[in-house]
């Protein structure tokens, strides 16, 4: 009966927490459909072929506009290599889709405070800009034409058939013009369905994950490991463990928000849980989606390059938002079982559960049902035009 009564609180504390963020997970894939639609990767693709800052920072713009699974949007910056783009720019690309989007922004508000959704912001310019400065010092021209020549290759990863789908609206005319036709509520229908189906598993996982370590793991066990009794250990502790652990923990994108409130309720400093967060493009399933693409040399480069910017950039954040007084002097992550009550959160969720309903039915009415079943396939099979009429 234990065993049960563990398993039950687990699942209680991983179902309140999916309670409190649907709606805003809803309303964040909704807008990010929304600005997705009206962004031709062809133009993308186009105007990311060098390493100026400038460059980089239409990079962390339109990755900022993108999927936010951290598995498409490695694929992703796969495709846009191959057809042009610089390596920088691709990475840049790839770290501003699972970092600066709209969705982690508001679920990082709810779950933990607004102070995390700025530092996370915050931090991810910061470490765009340091990758950007080392992959310009150190990657040469050898080391990135082997990768050109391993990305040509085409080996499969995750999420390869889903990166490879252009689903944005083709038609001329303004935005309100074009966001408002039938394509283009076909064009929204379709993005925000498959995004679900691609981050589905990590926010599953996440939660899951994080459900069981809130009900099962003592907090005497966070305390030793984040060195909580030594203030400044600590905070020169957490900005390198919390990679470490998002490193080990398989969750990425969206879904290592839920165990990143665990570890912040358990005593990780404030740039520890930051760091944490940025650390989903390093989980070992990613890293050998990266051997496969660019090759075990700059995988490794990748990695280390990747690593190092995490953890410079969640020092600079936990001392500057110190500094400004911006650091929650309470530890009070959403991570426990409240049930459901009759309160705003329930409010807004019937709200936007109407919204994403009638937004699937729209994507199988115009034939959805077969861009599910290609998500999976080769990078250069798939490409996918919204239908411009349901069934």
């Amino acid at each position: 009966m234990r065993v049960l009564d563990a398993i039950g609180h687990a699942l209680a504390v991983a179902g309140s927490m999916t309670w409190e963020i649907t709606w805003s997970l809803i309303l964040g894939f909704t807008l990010s459909a929304v600005v997705q639609a009206v962004v031709r990767r062809e133009t993308v693709s186009r105007r990311l072929g060098d390493d100026r800052p400038a460059t980089l920072a239409l990079a962390a713009g339109l990755g900022a506009a993108s999927s936010s699974c951290s598995y498409a949007a490695v694929a992703l910056a796969r495709s846009l290599f191959r057809k042009g783009a610089s390596f920088t720019a691709a990475m840049v690309f790839e770290i501003a889709s699972t970092n600066l989007v709209i969705e982690l922004g508001i679920i990082l508000a709810l779950l933990i405070s607004w102070q995390f959704t700025l530092a996370e912001y915050v931090g991810g310019v910061i470490m765009i800009s340091l990758v950007g400065v080392t992959f310009k010092a150190f990657v040469g021209e050898k080391l990135t034409d082997g990768a050109r020549r391993q990305a040509e290759r085409g080996l499969a990863g995750s999420m390869e058939g889903h990166a490879a789908m252009d689903m944005s609206i083709s038609s001329g005319g303004g935005f309100w013009q074009r966001l408002l036709s039938r394509d283009g509520y076909t064009a929204v229908s379709h993005i925000f369905v498959m995004e679900w189906a691609a981050v589905i598993r990590d926010v599953v996982g996440g939660l899951l994950i994080a459900g069981a370590v809130g009900a099962w793991v003592p907090d005497t066990f966070w305390r030793h490991l984040f060195l909580t009794g030594h203030p400044l250990a600590a905070k020169l502790w957490g900005p390198v463990i919390g990679p470490v652990i998002s490193l080990l923990s398989f969750v990425c994108s969206i879904g290592n928000v839920p165990l990143a409130g665990v570890l912040w309720n358990g005593g990780i400093s404030f740039g520890g849980v930051v760091a944490f967060l940025f650390a989903d493009l390093i989980i070992i399933p990613i890293l050998i989606i990266y051997r496969k693409y660019y090759g075990t040399r700059m995988m490794l480069v990748v990695l280390g390059a990747f690593y190092a910017a995490m953890v410079i950039a969640g020092y600079i954040i936990e001392f500057v938002f110190s500094a400004l007084g911006l650091v929650p002097s309470e530890r009070a992550a959403q991570v426990a079982a409240h049930g459901i009550q009759w309160n705003y959160t329930t409010v807004l969720n019937i709200i936007f559960l109407l919204l994403a309903a009638a937004l699937l039915v729209r994507f199988f009415r115009s034939g959805g049902g077969l861009m599910l079943r290609m998500m999976g396939g080769a990078p250069d099979q798939h490409s996918a035009e919204p239908a411009t009429e349901p069934r």
